[in-house]
This record gives C-alpha cells, structure tokens and sequence, in this order.
C-alpha cells in the first residue's frame, strides 16, 4: 500500500481478564498497554482504540485546516485541535456514537465567515472524517483567536 503506515495489536487472555499491547511502524507506541480498564474504567495508564482514533481525527483535520488556509492565501500562526471521541452500548457491543471535534486556530489576516467556511472544509475533507463517515454524529467547534 502507498505511503501507508502499519500499526499492530496482540491480545492475550479472556475478555475482561486480557491485556493488550499496541504498536506503531514509527515507534510512537511500542507495547503500549491497553485493555478493558484503559477503555471502559479509570486506567489511564492504558490507551484505548477510541483515544488513538480520537488523535488521529484531531491530527488530521488540523493539517487539512492548515492546509485549505494555505491554499486559500492565509498562513495558520497555530492550530490546536481535540477530538473527544464518544463509546456507548450498542445491542449486545458497543459503538462510536458522537466525535466532538475542536478547533482553536490563529490565522492572521481571515474574517470570521471565511474562516468558519475553511474549517467546516477542513472538517469535512480530512481522510479521518471521510473514513468515520459512518459515526452518526460529527460536531466541530471552531474558534478564531486574534
């Protein structure tokens, strides 16, 4: 696969008893730990697949933000993004419900409306959007500061 990036995951054990570890091709994570607690408890120790795609989202948009700026002739000074992504009980498993996008961004030089139209864009075009397009709901708030 072009210019694709490998993660991988290994499991071991019984549901609620097991305990994972995920890594990344970069390094960013090597046997990161994660199981039932990271993901539905207070372990904060643990990452979960709902936070991993949460940092992806808020990477992804605040590049493609960055980058409809640029081509619209406007340089982002900054762009801090969260995504804060939603698990509920679904039947007898669970769901992504709701991704609540952030997007606080100084960009010298753009009015509210165009800047309200890029980020929309942004939030819309991004790859991690495209590819949870099946999340019901996708909210974005953004923010100028001057």
């Amino acid at each position: 696969m072009a210019n694709g990036r490998k993660a991988s995951a290994r499991w071991e054990g019984r549901g609620k008893a097991g305990k994972g570890t995920i890594s990344t091709e970069t390094g960013a994570l090597a046997n990161h730990p994660y199981g039932f607690s990271s993901r539905f408890a207070d372990d904060r120790k643990g990452t979960n697949p709902e936070e991993l795609v949460g940092a992806a989202h808020a990477a992804c948009l605040a590049m493609a933000f960055s980058f409809a700026c640029d081509k619209a002739g406007f340089e982002t000074a900054s762009v801090d993004t969260t995504a804060q992504v939603r698990l509920v009980a679904q039947g007898e498993g669970f769901a992504i419900d709701h991704i609540a996008l952030t997007l606080d961004a100084r960009v010298p030089g753009i009015d509210e409306a165009r800047f309200a139209e890029l980020a929309q864009a942004a939030k819309q075009g991004c790859p991690l959007s495209k590819a949870l397009a099946a999340v019901p709901e996708v909210t974005l708030k953004a923010t100028l500061h001057h």
